[in-house]
C-alpha cells in the first residue's frame, strides 16, 4: 500500500530557472532603440559605415546588458538604491546620446545629470508607493 508513495511522479524533476519573456524582451528592445539612435546621430544622414555600424551596436548590447542585470539585481535593493542605479542607466545613456551629437561635454553631462535626476525622482516614487 505505501510503495506508491516512494515511486517519483513524471515531471517532477527540478528545472532550471528560466527567465521571462519581458526579462529579456525589454532589454533587448531599449538596446535595440538606443544602438539604431546612437548610428543614427553618428551617420548624420550620410552612407553608413562599418565603425558606425560597431558603435551602435556595442553600445546597444551594453545598455542591454546593464538593464538585464539590473533587473535580475532590483529585487534584492532597497528602494533608494534601486531608483538611484535606475536614474544613472538612464542619465549616462542620455548623456552619451548627447555627446554623439557635437555639443560639449559640459552639455551633454547637463542633460545626462538632468535626465537621471528626473527619472530617480520617478523610479523613487513608482518604487517606494509599490513596496510591501
Amino acid at each position: 500500500m505505501a510503495a506508491h508513495a516512494s515511486v517519483q511522479a513524471r515531471g517532477t524533476r527540478t528545472r532550471a530557472r528560466r527567465h521571462s519573456t519581458t526579462s529579456w524582451a525589454v532589454p533587448v528592445t531599449l538596446g535595440v532603440i538606443l544602438g539604431w539612435y546612437a548610428t543614427s546621430i553618428v551617420r548624420g544622414g550620410g552612407v553608413l559605415t562599418g565603425t558606425q555600424l560597431a558603435l551602435g551596436l556595442v553600445s546597444g548590447a551594453v545598455l542591454a546588458v546593464l538593464c538585464f542585470g539590473l533587473g535580475r539585481v532590483q529585487r534584492r535593493l532597497p528602494t533608494g538604491i534601486k531608483a538611484a542605479a535606475y536614474g544613472a542607466l538612464t542619465g549616462g545613456s542620455i548623456g552619451f546620446l548627447s555627446s554623439l551629437t557635437g555639443r560639449s561635454v559640459m552639455s551633454a553631462s547637463l542633460y545626462g545629470v538632468l535626465t537621471g535626476a528626473g527619472m530617480l525622482l520617478a523610479a523613487f516614487y513608482f518604487f517606494y508607493t509599490r513596496e510591501e
